[in-house]
This record gives structure tokens, sequence and C-alpha cells, in this order.
């Protein structure tokens, strides 16, 4: 309808309109159809006698519904006829300005009609019931098993893991994600592999990690082959101060120099500045070259300030404490003081970790030949 009143020139418009109502008619769907105009004339109908009369007492409810819907939208209204046993829907057909109504029309549906319209509905309704009912079970299989299936899987390790076992390994192949995130699980288990003998290697006093974990990260440094520098530390009178203090004072010593150790790095080194404890005494700092002359001036300064807290002020004063001598003779030993030796693969290639040690067991013996906390660094080509 709207596309006839647009269409049509006003000399044209009935005949056009009336095409359209016949159309309708011819359908069987519909029992009537009026069109009413601006004024409420009727301008066409399926039955030719209303042609040119005013809306009838019966529609005058919905026209008036229409027409005073001032700045609305208002475009369809629809009320149960009774009396006629129809449904009419009346619906606003190329409006005019906004507060104006242009055409109303008004089709009246029998229920016989409706019925049978439902029934048909029902069809394609039931059809599309059964197929998406289907599609629901196809998807739920290939959902258990692309889905469901490998996350009971990665359940199921889970509660393994979690019991202690880290042996066990995920096995799923769908190519896509979920496959991804199996190949992830199997990487943190490895990982927690490394981390729990980090954790049974790690120094029960400083917490650090120890030989096995050191040797490690030396080894994978060269491999990698990254420029790097270690940093052993001794303790020069150590065994004299643990001795004569106690075990206490000496575990005191050594956590003191496990904390000094970790603010150089934190203030002073770089993020992949690497910390081990031997045991004992024994220190070992894994920096890249540009940093390790720093890190060892803040250790040996931080050690000399801090040292002699732990020192009585009798011990102070006299500059030395005395103590048994390994050959088991008494003699005076000076404070505390740290050496530091530095082994780098800056200057000369160093192919392994035992060799690492070798050079660095050299130039331990020179930096604790020298008075004080020294750091020597290895600048040997050769």
């Amino acid at each position: 309808m709207e596309s006839a009143i647009r269409e049509s020139a006003d000399t044209e418009l009935k005949n056009n309109i009336q095409y359209v109502m016949q159309e309708l008619k011819d359908s069987s769907i519909i029992r009537e159809t009026i069109l009413f105009g601006p004024e409420g004339i009727i301008i066409a109908s399926t039955d030719d006698k209303f042609t040119g009369t005013n809306v009838s007492y019966k529609d005058l409810g919905s026209w008036d519904a229409f027409t005073a819907e001032k700045d609305s939208k208002k475009w369809i209204n629809a009320r149960v006829n009774r009396l006629n046993n129809t449904i009419d829907i009346y619906v606003a057909v190329n409006s005019g300005p906004v507060g104006k109504l242009g055409y109303l029309a008004k089709t009246s549906f029998p229920f016989a009609s409706v019925k049978e319209a439902i029934h048909e509905v029902y069809k394609p309704v039931a059809m599309v019931i059964i197929i998406v009912i289907m599609a629901n079970i196809l998807f739920g299989y290939v959902l258990s098993k692309t889905v469901l299936g490998p996350i009971k899987v990665l359940n199921s390790v889970t509660k393994i893991i979690a019991e202690g076992d880290l042996n066990v390994r995920t096995r799923i192949e769908t190519r896509d994600e979920l496959e991804e995130l199996g190949k992830t699980f199997n990487y943190m288990t490895e990982q927690l592999i490394k981390m729990k003998e980090r954790a049974e290697n790690a120094n029960p006093l400083t917490k650090l990690p120890g030989n096995i974990v050191i040797h490690e990260e030396i080894t994978k440094r060269i491999n990698d082959k990254k420029k790097f520098t270690v940093i052993y530390c001794d303790l020069d009178n150590f065994k004299a101060f643990n001795d004569k203090y106690g075990i206490g004072k000496g575990d005191e010593a050594i956590k003191m120099t496990a904390e000094i150790f970790k603010e150089s790095v934190k203030k002073t080194g770089g993020a992949d500045d690497f910390l081990g404890h031997e045991g004992g005494d024994d220190f070992i700092l894994i920096t890249t070259p540009d940093k390790a002359d720093a890190l060892a001036g803040y250790i040996t300064s931080e050690f000399d300030k801090r040292i002699r807290n732990l020192y009585s002020q009798e011990d102070i004063s006299k500059g030395y404490i005395t103590a048994h001598a390994r050959d088991n003779s008494i003699k005076q030993f000076p404070i505390m003081t740290i050496s530091l030796a530095g082994v780098t693969n800056e200057i000369r290639p160093v192919s392994s970790y035992g060799e690492v040690t070798n050079i660095a067991a050299e130039v331990k013996k020179r930096a604790k030949a020298e008075k004080g906390s020294v750091f020597i660094l290895d600048k040997r080509q050769s």
C-alpha cells in the first residue's frame, strides 16, 4: 500500500489501491481491508460499498487512538472483534508530518484464517525444533570429544600433580588452543620440577640456591654465549670469629652477608643477575660485566660498615680478636673483611663451569692476600 501511495498520482490512487485490495481479497487470508484517508474518508476497500464513506463508529476508537498520538511513533494497533469473529489490525500507512496521520489501513482476519495460519506455522516451527535438538545433540557430542575430554584429562593430571607426582604429562591432540594449553601445562610441570630441585638444593640458612643450581646457571650462560662476570665471595677471618663468638653469631654474619648481596643486586644490579650460596661463607653472584664494579663496590662498602656491629666494643677498640688458629695456636685476628674474586668471559673465552671455578680459586688467593675488603677481577687474556 505504501508503494502504491508513493507511486500513484491523485487520480490513479484509488484504482491502484483497489488493485492491491483485490490481491489481498483473492488470497483468502483476510476478510476485509479498508484504507482511510487523512480526513477519515474511506479511499479504498475490498467491499466497494464502503468507498467514499466516513470512518464508522466501530473504527472510530482506533482512528482517534492514532490521531491523538501527537509526536509519537505509534504505527500499529490491534483488537479482537468478537461480533464479527475477526482480529482487526490498524496500521499507519505512509504517515504524514509529526502529529498528523497520513493514511490508516484496517485489515480484518477471521479467526479461522488465524487458526489455519498458526497451524501452518507449527509445521516449520516443529521442524526447526527437531533440527535444533539434533544440532545440540551433535554439538554436545563434539564438545565432549574436543573440549570436555581434554578438560577432564587436565583435571585428572592436576590432581595427580597436587599429590606430589611431577612425572605425569598430558597428551592432548586436538590441533587447537586446547592442545597448546596441554603443552603449556607440561611445560609448567617441568618448571615445577626445576623449582622443587632448587628448593631442595637451597641453603637452609639464607634460602639461596645451592651448588647444583649455581652450576646450571653458569653452564646455561656459557651455552647461550652470553657475556657474564661471576663474583666469588669469601669472608676473611670468619673461622676465628665463629670460634670466639659462637655458631649463632657466625650465622648472623652469614645472613648479614646474604642481605648485603641481595641489596646490591636490587640497587645496582640487573634483571638477570643471579645470587647463590655454596655454603658457609662462600657466596656467588653472576652479573653482566658492566655491573660488576658497582655491585662489588656496594658489597665491600656495606660489609665494612655492618660487620662491626657483630663484634664487642672491646674487640672493636682493639681492632682484633684473640682466637685459636688452625694449628691450635693462639693468635690475633683482625676484624672480618670480605674478599671478592671476579671471573669474566668478556676478556677471554670460558668454556665450562670447571674452568670458571679454577680461575676463581686463583683470583681468590690474590684477593685474600690483600688487606681489607677488596674486589679483584681476573683480566688475563689467556
